[in-house]
C-alpha cells in the first residue's frame, strides 16, 4: 500500500532549551491505517503530531527543525499552512481551543468558508461533517452548553469538514470519563473504516486505542522505541513495554495471568469481544474433550 506520510531524520528543539523534543524519527505511514501512539508525558508525543500537521515548522518559528516530513508527497516545509490543515486534519485534548462560533453548524462551517468554497460546497461538507459524527440535532446548540463528549465531537466534525487525507488527534479523550471516550473512539474507527482516513492518534488509554489500531508506535525520550503490531507486546523479548511507562492493558494481563496458572488459549487478545469469543470457544473444547 502506499505511503502517506514519509519521514526523514526528523528532529526538533523548542528553544532555548537545547535538548531535542524529537530526534532521530524514521517513519513510513501507509494510506488507511490506524495507528496509536503512546508513552510518557514529555516523551514527544505532541510535538511528533505537531510535525505531520505544519505546525512545526510553520507556527513554532522559533525552534529547530531538522530532516524532513513528507504529506501526501509534498513536504511540509515547503507547503502553506493552510493546504497542509486540508491534508492533515488536528484534533486536540482541549476541544474548546478549537470551537469559537456562537453555534455548532457555523463551527463546523469556519473551516471551508476560509478557503473560499463555493456556499453550495461548504453547505454539503457541513451536512456530511454533522451526520458522520452523529450531532446533527446539535447544529443550532452554543459550542459551550454542550458535554466534553458533545464538544469533542464538534471538533472531529469542523476538521473533517475540510476533508484532510489524514486525522490526527492528540489525546481527545483525557477529559472525558470512561463511557465518553469510548463514544468518541468507536466514533473515530466508523470514520477510519467509512471514509478510509489514515487515523494516528495519542491515547493514554491503551486498553481503548488498542482495539481498533492496526500499529503502535512509542516514543520515549523523543524518539520511537517500537514501531510494530500491537500484539508484539505480549512478546516481552521485544520490548518491556512497562519501562517506557506504557502500561499493559489489564485484558492482556488477565490472559497472561491465566496462561501462567496453567490455562491454554489459542492466542491474548487485545479487546473484549475477542477475549469472549476465546473464552467460549476453548469451553466449548473442554466440553468436547471431557464428553
Amino acid at each position: 500500500m502506499e505511503n502517506i506520510i514519509q519521514i526523514r531524520n526528523l528532529k526538533f528543539s523548542y528553544r532555548p532549551s537545547r535538548q531535542p523534543a524529537i530526534r532521530e524519527i524514521d517513519l513510513d505511514i501507509r494510506k488507511g491505517e490506524y495507528i496509536a501512539i503512546a508513552g510518557l508525558s514529555g516523551c514527544g508525543k505532541s510535538t511528533f503530531c505537531r510535525c505531520l500537521n505544519g505546525l512545526i515548522p510553520h507556527f513554532y518559528r522559533s525552534g529547530v527543525m531538522k530532516g524532513s516530513v513528507t504529506v501526501d508527497g509534498l513536504d511540509t516545509r515547503e507547503l502553506p499552512l493552510y493546504e497542509i490543515t486540508q491534508k492533515v486534519g488536528m484534533v486536540f485534548q482541549d476541544p474548546e481551543s478549537q470551537l469559537m462560533a456562537l453555534t455548532v453548524e457555523r463551527d463546523i462551517a469556519f473551516g471551508p468558508e476560509n478557503l473560499g468554497l463555493p456556499r453550495e460546497e461548504i453547505r454539503a461538507r457541513v451536512e456530511e461533517a454533522l451526520e458522520l459524527v452523529k450531532i446533527a440535532h446539535l447544529r443550532e446548540r452554543a459550542p459551550h452548553e454542550l458535554s466534553g463528549g458533545e464538544q469533542q465531537r464538534v471538533a472531529i466534525a469542523s476538521v473533517l469538514a475540510l476533508q484532510p487525507k489524514i486525522l490526527v488527534l492528540d489525546e481527545p479523550t483525557a477529559n472525558l470519563d470512561p463511557a465518553g471516550a469510548v463514544d468518541v473512539l468507536n466514533i473515530i474507527e466508523n470514520l477510519q473504516v467509512q471514509k478510509k482516513i489514515t487515523v494516528i492518534i495519542v491515547e493514554h488509554r491503551l486498553e481503548l486505542a488498542l482495539q481498533s489500531a492496526t500499529r503502535l508506535l512509542i516514543m520515549h525520550d523523543g524518539t520511537l522505541v517500537f514501531d510494530d503490531k500491537p500484539e508484539k507486546l505480549i512478546a516481552k523479548d521485544i520490548i518491556p513495554a512497562e519501562a517506557y511507562g506504557v502500561q499493559m492493558p489489564s485484558l492482556i494481563q488477565l490472559f497472561t495471568q491465566l496462561m501462567d496458572e496453567g490455562h491454554s488459549f489459542s492466542q491474548i487478545p487485545f479487546n473484549i469481544p475477542l477475549a469472549a469469543s476465546i473464552i467460549l470457544s476453548e469451553l466449548g473444547s473442554a466440553r468436547s474433550t471431557s464428553e
